[in-house]
């Protein structure tokens, strides 16, 4: 896909439900083991694949688990009865499920492939402190790693768009002005202060745009034609903008189409002109079906959540020049967001329509090679993780989320 070189265009001028649920007390990722007990010696067994946990009503949490080793039944092999040293040794192995299980079926609701692997993280039960002011869809969360702050857009009729939370939990602030539908959200710092950025999705006077706030909620800055979807001819003019990044030199990373017409990564500089840009609808190298979230890395490229074609894209943050993809880690379901860990270690992905946070292994410096699914974190049904953020300092991990209207907090364990 060729890359659209720097053009000079200018930015439009500055514009002229649900109740949360109750949270519940059982919120552990994991429950204790239970303490072992003898069991006879047996063949070793080749563990089955992971499957998801069973039905639970939004607001519970999920618990951690082990792996589930495969019991295959029926006939024997080669059409017999079954009732050979196979049919004993299914037999055994189901006596020993029960032995260590009871009557209850076991259910693995976190997974890692590396065997014998600790969780890393765990959720923040105290956060926040006063749940109640979720009283909307929590689409996006931002983290201002500098000044401890966490910010939540949230829709809804009659409800503030954007919250503020300090990283200990405890509710700051709301505003709302000339905020429609927020999507998502990114807090941009600099020696001189800080900005939120936010995408607008709405299809009022205030939609299909990226606007910048001061931390107070004061309008700064409109990219876009308020109100009016626009054509992927035209680089300021976006028709549902997903997300944004900004780096700290102040240039600026838009995916654009969340569902409408456009399908592609715009770069744009400090003073809001297009560096390049990338991008139409498909699913050929370089084109896109809904780029949902962007970020970067510590090596100069940046990853694309390519949602309806399962897989994240990857470019040159200078040249917009392909380098790679990822699809292997997402047959189940695409990636709807993508955030590095503080150490650049990890890329934490959220998964909406199978509930689960996905923690992949960050290639170094050259080639991208394949996706690693070093983790994950199993979320309860209809949890519906949207969008996450990352606090660069504390390495915590903050997750909006649809389904059960709210943000969450994990915090790394070591």
């Amino acid at each position: 896909m060729p890359v659209q070189k720097r053009r000079e265009l200018r930015a439009d001028s500055p514009l002229t439900q649900l109740p949360a649920p109750r949270r519940s007390a059982e919120r552990s990722l994991g429950a204790p083991p239970r303490p072992p007990r003898a069991v006879p010696a047996l063949p070793p067994l080749v563990p089955g694949p992971a499957r998801r946990g069973e039905q639970r009503p939004p607001g519970r949490r999920g618990r951690g688990g082990g792996h589930v080793a495969a019991v295959a039944t029926g006939p024997a092999p080669g059409g017999g009865s079954g009732r050979g040293p196979g049919a004993a040794m299914a037999g055994t192995l189901l006596a020993l499920l029960a032995l260590l299980g009871g009557s209850q079926v076991l259910k693995a609701e976190y997974f890692s492939p590396w065997r014998g692997e600790q969780q890393m993280y765990k959720l923040d039960i105290g956060w926040p402190k006063t749940p109640e002011h979720f009283t909307g869809q929590t689409f996006c969360v931002a983290v201002d790693s500098l000044h401890g702050l966490v910010y939540v857009g949230q829709r809804g009729d009659n409800v503030p768009k954007v919250l503020v939370f300090s990283e200990e939990g405890y509710f700051l602030h709301a505003w709302n002005d000339t905020v429609e539908m927020p999507h998502g959200i990114f807090v941009w710092n600099t020696a001189t202060g800080s900005s939120v950025w936010i995408t607008d999705v709405g299809t009022g006077k205030y939609g299909h745009t990226v606007k910048q706030y001061s931390p107070l909620g004061k309008l700064m800055q409109v990219l876009g034609t308020p109100g009016n979807a626009g054509s992927s001819l035209i680089p300021l003019q976006f028709d549902q903008p997903a997300e944004i990044f900004v780096e700290e030199t102040g240039e600026i990373y838009v995916v654009d189409g969340d569902g409408g017409m456009n399908n592609r990564l715009l770069k744009l500089s400090d003073d809001y002109k297009e560096i390049w840009l990338t991008g139409t609808n498909g699913s050929g190298i370089g084109q896109f079906k809904i780029p949902h979230s962007v970020t970067l890395d510590a090596f100069g490229r940046v990853w694309v959540a390519d949602r309806d074609n399962k897989r994240i894209q990857v470019f040159d943050k200078v040249t917009g020049e392909w380098l790679g993809s990822w699809s292997g880690c997402f047959s189940e379901d695409g990636p709807y967001s993508v955030r590095f860990t503080a150490d650049y270690k990890y890329l934490i992905v959220a998964q909406l329509n199978i509930n689960r946070l996905a923690i992949l292994a960050a290639p170094p410096v050259g080639s991208i090679g394949d996706c690693v699914m070093v983790h994950s974190v199993q979320l309860a049904d209809e949890t519906k993780p949207h969008l996450v953020d990352v606090d660069m300092r504390s390495g915590a991990v903050y997750v909006a989320e649809i389904g059960a209207q709210q943000v969450q907090k994990y915090v790394p364990l070591s």
